[in-house]
């Protein structure tokens, strides 16, 4: 899975934009796809231009799922579509 990692049953993986608006704009698009899949990263934009995302299942006792590997895939997806 292209530069997730993944360690403390989460998987990460940080992102780096060119500005801030770029950044919004891909945790927005973030958030509906995890609305869509009813299945919510912790997120964290930081340093005005770079999103850290965190994945682990909840429901399954905070490990990682095919539910996080999933939506790490769409997220991926959509990361290179800018």
């Amino acid at each position: 899975m292209n530069n997730w990692t993944e360690k403390d049953n989460k998987l990460e993986r940080e992102f780096e934009f060119t500005d801030f608006k770029e950044a919004l704009d891909f945790v927005n698009k973030v958030g509906a796809l995890a609305e869509e899949a009813n299945h919510h990263p912790d997120i964290l934009l930081h340093d005005y231009k770079k999103v850290l995302l965190t994945l682990t299942t909840h429901s399954e006792g905070s490990v990682v799922t095919e539910k996080d590997r999933a939506l790490a895939e769409e997220i991926n997806r959509i990361s290179i579509e800018k």
